[in-house]
């Protein structure tokens, strides 16, 4: 097979890696990709938000099959376009996309399938946002409606941080992304992802993974796209994934079925746990990153199986052969990520590091400079490790972080505490 991944950070440079263990696999295209992924795969500069010059690449080379990796071509129709065009894709139409592109429709779904989830108001002004959180006080979450490259959730431990946020989203902070914002109540508890795989009618689960959101250790600091994550997640037992499958997932798949919008590929279910019992925190439409680098990690070769099943309708002829192992992924960010940071610095020590079904440095930012591998992003790498233990995956995956020369970087040095 010919198969062709869009995108250029560390989910998809771990889609490449599990893709090219499967020996189905011919010949592999990756748009734009890294300084990582060039490493194995070809990759090829192209505007993958364009759906015509996708599908003009893609039949140019003969892919058959095009796995989406980041959210931002399904919302403009990317998929759509290539379907049309007679290819066999990975990835929702942009009608179900808006699971993830809008707060406020994810919310009027879970409105209208009664699925467990946080009280929430819409609004488009300024003024009636601000009376509403003086109404309900804080904690509170303030979220931006539509897609900010995972930064467009605040959650405010206080009214002045809740106020300053929505005045910044009105502002323009995140563009069309903060026209509208969704104000939830505050949910306690212990959050996970849940991953499924869904054809328009069959629902396979494909994995669970916590991670962490902010900047430093102790979750403290901001938001960011998250700093690190581990598999599988050990607050998501069997009861809550049936909960959460017959309360949440199930019931949304049908509605979308419903409205005719049948859904077609990863659904990422972020879901908030307490007392056993699991609210819809957030629905995204993708693979998450860096939860796909640990999933990918420990499911190898037979992602593509599952991903091409998927992709052609298959779904309810497969199931998924899970190792009794764990993996967990450390991120390496720019320092001053997730506000203003430099790029350009130099990392070293990579080409010394094992590369196996056991140990990756998967890249996000990266770039190849005169044979130098430098950092182009915030998230820079992600650290990835596995063992037959959480605390094994964790000491594996620390040993390659402490063997990496990059003083102009940060990580967490706590990754995976709430399972240790």
């Amino acid at each position: 097979m010919n198969i062709l991944i869009l995108g250029g950070g560390g989910r998809e440079h771990s889609l490449a890696w599990a893709v090219l263990q499967n020996p189905k696999c011919d010949r592999l295209i990756v748009a734009p990709g890294n300084a990582g992924i060039a490493a194995i795969a070809e990759c090829a500069a192209l505007d993958i938000l364009d759906g015509d010059a996708v599908a003009v690449f893609a039949e140019e080379n003969a892919v058959d099959l095009v796995i989406v990796g980041p959210e931002a071509p399904l919302a403009v129709g990317v998929a759509d376009r290539l379907r049309e065009a007679g290819f066999v894709v990975f990835g929702p139409s942009a009608a179900a996309a808006r699971l993830e592109a809008s707060k406020a429709f994810t919310k009027a779904i879970c409105d209208a399938v009664s699925a467990p989830t946080a009280r929430y108001a819409r609004f488009t002004d300024a003024a009636a946002a601000r009376a509403y959180i003086e109404a309900e006080g804080a904690p509170i979450v303030i979220k931006a409606d539509g897609l900010a490259a995972g930064k467009g959730v605040v959650v405010a431990d206080d009214e002045a941080t809740a106020l300053a946020a929505v005045g910044k989203m009105f502002a323009g902070q995140f563009g069309a992304a903060g026209a509208e914002v969704v104000i939830e109540e505050f949910m306690t508890g212990e959050e996970a992802s849940l991953f499924c795989l869904v054809d328009g009618e069959t629902i396979l689960p494909v994995g669970t993974a916590q991670d962490h959101k902010r900047a430093f250790d102790g979750d403290a600091g901001p938001n960011t796209g998250g700093m690190g994550a581990y598999s599988p997640a050990p607050v998501l037992t069997e009861a809550v994934l049936t909960r959460a499958l017959d309360e949440i997932v199930r019931p949304t798949m049908a509605e979308m079925a419903l409205r005719g919008m049948p859904y077609r590929g990863v659904l990422y279910a972020g879901l908030m746990i307490e007392d056993g019992a699991p609210r819809l925190v957030e629905y995204n439409v993708r693979f998450g990153d860096p939860e796909a680098q640990v999933l990918m990690m420990r499911l190898g070769g037979q992602a593509l199986d599952l991903i091409q099943a998927c992709a052609e309708g298959r779904l309810a002829e497969k199931r998924v052969n899970w190792a009794e192992d764990h993996a967990m992924t450390v991120v390496m960010a720019a320092a001053g990520y997730p506000g203003p940071y430099e790029k350009g610095s130099e990392i070293k020590g990579l080409e010394s590091l094992p590369e196996d079904s056991t140990a990756m440095v998967f890249h996000a930012g990266t770039a190849e400079e005169d044979g130098r591998i430098c950092a182009a992003g915030g998230r820079v790498l992600n650290v990835t490790a596995r063992g037959t233990s959480l605390r094994e995956a964790r000491d594996r995956a620390y040993a390659l972080v402490d063997r990496i020369d990059w003083p102009d970087g940060f990580y967490r040095r706590d990754i995976g505490w709430r399972a240790l």
